[in-house]
């Protein structure tokens, strides 16, 4: 049974060393990540393929979510468990909604390193979309440990990472501090 779509939903970084790759999701999956999106715009469609099919099956094993970004026969391909399509990707959240998605991320909610000049959302549409939508709720871009109690406490259920997680020295334990924020959070609602 897969984990909830809730605490940490980590985003790979653009790597092109596949066992590098799967050494540091399966990091993030022992520290708690609940769900791995494959995001890597620098690969070809031959690595794209590898790493796609070698993840989904890390997470398969892991009893994890796994999203592919940007790319539908790719998730259909390795059999993933959704697509990831972004704003400018089709139209939002009521018409995701119809279509019978699993979960709506918002995002920027802080100003983030890989997508610099990406339009910000602000907290407060987590409380808007809560009302509105009985759906998991993803907060993205420039989320670190220190920010992320502010977005849980906004009305996210799941904080999506790259570079704060990725980055970091110990992946596992970065991966738990999060999931503990979520927990925390959780138990003070």
């Amino acid at each position: 049974m897969k984990r909830a779509i809730a605490g940490l939903y980590a985003i790979t970084p653009d790597e092109p060393d596949t066992d590098v790759l799967l050494d540091k999701v399966a990091q993030a999956l022992r520290g708690g990540a609940a769900v791995v999106q494959y995001r890597n715009k620098t690969a070809g469609v031959d690595l794209r393929r590898k790493q796609g099919h070698a993840l989904a099956a890390l997470c398969r094993e892991a009893e994890a979510h796994f999203i592919v970004n940007d790319d539908l026969a790719l998730a259909l391909e390795v059999d993933a468990d959704g697509a990831h399509l972004g704003g400018e990707d089709g139209d939002l959240a009521v018409a995701a909604v119809q279509a019978k998605v699993d979960y709506l991320a918002f995002g920027s909610v802080f100003d983030s390193v890989t997508k610099p000049a990406a339009v910000r959302a602000p907290l407060a549409i987590f409380a808007e979309a809560r009302r509105r939508f009985s759906l998991p709720l993803v907060a993205i871009g420039g989320i670190t440990l220190q920010n992320a109690p502010q977005v849980f406490g906004a009305g996210a259920d799941a904080v999506a990472v790259i570079s704060a997680l990725f980055d970091a020295g110990d992946i596992a334990a970065c991966a738990a501090g999060f999931a503990r924020l979520y927990q925390q959070q959780g138990m003070q609602q």
